[in-house]
């Protein structure tokens, strides 16, 4: 009778056993609450005073390489004025001359703006890439900190339809990375 008692016991602690451990697993699957987040990365880059700043700084350097085509344009313009109006005084050979130099100055302007176009093209990317290095360096820490099982990136093509409300950070991201950007 004590093993019919003993077996019924275990089976019974057992099956309370079972029972607590599908407990545990639901609280773990079904109601924990979510720890996935997102963030717009539109938002981010519009809004972060690192990558509002080194859009500032693009912006000079490319406006100083503009000021300087603009001014080779405007000497080689004139050149050509010049050329027009001393056409009927000069001599075939002073045509000729006169004619290869503003090719020549031609050329040269139109190599310098591709070499400006390459060179501004590779500071962008330089400079893109350094911001988003930054900024993913920095949500990474911030999922951590955070305890986030999963940060998404959501942009303009779409990539999240939907989410419930309260998972989007994009504001509480923001404010920490200024935050933070303001004391470096």
């Amino acid at each position: 009778m004590n093993t019919i008692k003993s077996v019924a016991s275990q089976k019974t602690l057992n099956i309370v056993f079972i029972v607590a451990l599908l407990v545990v697993i639901g609280y773990i699957f079904f109601l924990k609450p979510s720890k996935i987040v997102y963030v717009d990365s539109s938002k981010i880059l519009a809004e972060y005073k690192g990558a509002m700043e080194a859009k500032q700084k693009y912006t000079a350097k490319t406006s100083v390489w503009q000021a300087n085509i603009d001014s080779l344009t405007s000497e080689i313009q004139s050149a050509i004025k010049k050329y027009e109006r001393d056409l009927a005084v000069m001599s075939k050979k002073e045509q000729e001359l006169s004619k290869q130099l503003l090719d020549s100055k031609q050329r040269q302007l139109a190599d310098y703006q591709r070499a400006i176009q390459e060179n501004a093209r590779q500071e962008d990317m330089k400079i893109s890439q350094a911001v988003v290095s930054e900024i993913n360096a920095f949500i990474a820490d911030y999922g951590k900190k955070n305890r986030y099982q999963l940060i998404l990136i959501a942009n303009q093509s779409g990539t999240i339809a939907y989410a419930e409300e309260g998972l989007d950070v994009t504001h509480k991201v923001l404010e920490e990375m200024n935050k933070n950007y303001k004391s470096k």
